[in-house]
């Protein structure tokens, strides 16, 4: 399909393949020097006093998880309007998931209501994901989760850059997790990021990440260590120097990128206004990445018809997301499951184009089509 206008793009240039070359032209290829620098720089960025780069947010889920003591016999909340990676990072410790309500049209985050009905005796953590790089409402969460003693793990893989009252996404929490997946806001193909205040979590998330050894093969090539122990059952879920080159960039440019997120985010909520769709988050709290524009459908017309009319017209769509709930897997382990809120969004939601590299004239592209793929 020669689309006339795309998702996503990444936003690359000669600075990204210059990084490659460098890290190439070092001969050394596994995590090392520019990894470490990635993320003190990533720490800085966001005001955390640690940060641990993985092979991608999934595995950064896992281990905050893992960190964090959760295992057989505990339960986590987390929303069903999400990728499936934030649930099955639970599962995959041996806990069970909660899932909880979203709030309505007008914020597709967590309802504080539903996370507060969905607490148990069981309930460890809660996993609260800034839907689109908008932020949930995370003081009253923090207050909530510190009358029930439960960690909170912020599923931040939309939100590099975006804050609530000055204070970073992924800080508030206990743990926070970025993802750098090809599409996302700092983009290096695969890759994540987790970060934290807590020393305990830092050094925990270091060990598993690499086979719970002593040492790493940095160490040992550079002479400081001859040999390791292996203190934990840990994984092979580290970065490599390419990745991390290329995210170094990325970072470098995340401000202005995110800044261009927001002026096209405007300019289709204003060029929608006085339409039947939905257009939530035009009154979010903080500063958002925009990593994605949301729209929902009027209840008139059918999605299917909506989104192969704007693929007729060269304009790519997406749906994020077909609630974790709804698939098959999570239906047989939680056939009880409803939530009628995020089942009624969900079945109405088409995600835009949203990405730097849009030009004015490639939004007016996609505003004619929506306008023309909603008349009847």
């Amino acid at each position: 399909m020669n689309w006339r206008v795309t998702l996503s793009d990444l936003n690359y240039g000669p600075e990204e393949e210059q990084a490659v070359l460098e890290v190439l032209h070092s001969r050394w290829l596994t995590m090392g020097s520019v990894t470490q620098k990635f993320e003190r720089r990533f720490a800085d960025f966001v005001g955390a006093k640690h940060a641990v780069a993985v092979s991608n947010a999934t595995v950064a889920l896992h281990l905050a998880n893992l960190a964090l003591g959760i295992g057989p016999g505990d339960e986590v909340i987390v929303p069903s309007l999400t990728f499936v990676a934030t649930a099955n990072a639970v599962l995959y410790t041996g806990a069970e998931v909660r899932f909880a309500d979203i709030l309505g049209p007008e914020s597709l985050n967590m309802a504080l209501t539903s996370i507060e009905a969905q607490i148990t005796p069981r309930t460890k953590a809660i996993v609260v994901v800034h839907y689109a790089g908008y932020p949930c409402p995370m003081p009253a969460i923090t207050a909530l989760a510190e009358q029930h003693g439960l960690a909170i793990i912020e599923d931040a893989a939309h939100a590099p850059g975006a804050s609530l009252q000055r204070r970073a996404l992924g800080t508030w929490g206990d743990v926070g997790c970025f993802s750098f997946f090809s599409n996302k806001n700092l983009a290096t193909g695969e890759g994540g990021m987790l970060v934290t205040n807590r020393d305990d979590v830092a050094a925990k998330v270091r060990l598993l990440r690499s086979h719970g050894m002593t040492t790493m093969t940095l160490d040992r090539h550079q002479g400081h260590a001859y040999s390791y122990d292996v203190v934990d059952l840990g994984y092979n879920y580290r970065i490599d120097e390419l990745r991390s080159a290329l995210g170094l960039v990325q970072l470098s440019k995340l401000p202005a990128s995110n800044a261009r997120r927001q002026a096209i985010t405007e300019a289709y909520w204003q060029a929608f206004q006085g339409t039947d769709l939905g257009l939530p988050f035009q009154n979010a709290s903080g500063e958002s990445a925009h990593h994605i524009f949301p729209i929902l459908l009027p209840e008139r017309l059918e999605r299917r018809a909506f989104i192969d009319r704007m693929r007729a017209a060269g304009i790519q769509t997406s749906i994020h997301y077909p609630p974790i709930h709804t698939f098959s897997y999570y239906r047989q382990r939680y056939p009880s499951v409803a939530l009628p809120v995020t089942e009624e969004i969900a079945a109405r939601e088409v995600t835009l184009p949203l990405y730097p590299g849009m030009t004015d004239e490639m939004v007016a592209l996609v505003v004619e089509a929506v306008l023309a793929s909603i008349k009847l």
